[in-house]
């Protein structure tokens, strides 16, 4: 291991705004399962939380966005997230934290309606068939999502690849969900058709993608 992930490593232990349980405490009663409002955050604001949250740029950006509303970034690799708990510091944004755990524990991470909204930015596609069961949306994971989502609470979908908003688009229609709204091109669309921080706030994916032309689609969809 280099020793620049270990010293993220590291420091990720100093930061008040990361959580890293082991897989048992987690799967074993985990402690602010059904509490994130009142032991974490202590507040009563509405929970929302990026799964796969890569470096937290989404999740810092949304919380800068709107400071009445508790943001959670999900996601097994704290080298990556290091950058957006350390900007969040920095920045003195008291309303986002990371926790370093596999998107498939969700439930028992939140008790259920604990969550009010999810946002999937730039997943890895998995194109191919056989690995459906690993994509962020599939039937396996939206039942998992419905379990811990407040009624009537969405799902952001960002990505670069046609293929993965068109599988989610006739997937979340099939199971008879509400599309909120679908972009193809978050860029050529009319500004009044999307709110302004779906394009405002840029992943280190998505400033790559646009570099190499690619279009950036967005789904936003009620389960």
């Amino acid at each position: 291991m280099g020793k620049d992930k270990l010293r993220k490593f590291a420091e990720n232990k100093t930061f008040d705004n990361v959580i890293q349980p082991t897989r048992e405490e987690i799967i074993s009663n985990f402690h602010y399962k059904g509490k994130w409002k009142e032991e974490f955050f202590k507040n009563e604001n509405p929970i929302i939380v990026e799964l796969g949250c890569g470096k937290g740029e989404y999740s810092v950006g949304l919380a800068n966005h709107f400071p009445n509303k508790n943001f959670l970034g999900l996601d097994i690799k704290g080298a990556r997230f290091w950058r957006g708990a350390k900007t969040a510091i920095e920045q003195q944004i008291k309303n986002v934290a990371f926790l370093r755990t596999q998107i498939e524990l969700i439930e028992y991470v939140f008790s259920p309606g604990e969550v009010d909204e999810i946002w999937i930015t730039f997943p890895d596609p998995q194109i191919k068939y056989k690995r459906t069961k690993h994509r962020l949306i599939n039937p396996v994971f939206l039942e998992r999502y419905k379990k811990i989502m407040k009624e009537g609470g969405s799902i952001h979908l960002k990505t670069d690849s046609e293929f993965l908003h068109g599988y989610v688009n006739g997937l979340i229609q099939g199971m008879g969900y509400t599309v909120l709204s679908s972009h193809h091109d978050i860029y050529g669309a009319p500004e009044y058709e999307l709110p302004s921080y779906v394009r405002d706030i840029k992943t280190f994916y998505e400033n790559m993608f646009l570099k190499e032309g690619k279009s950036i689609t967005y789904l936003n969809f009620k389960i």
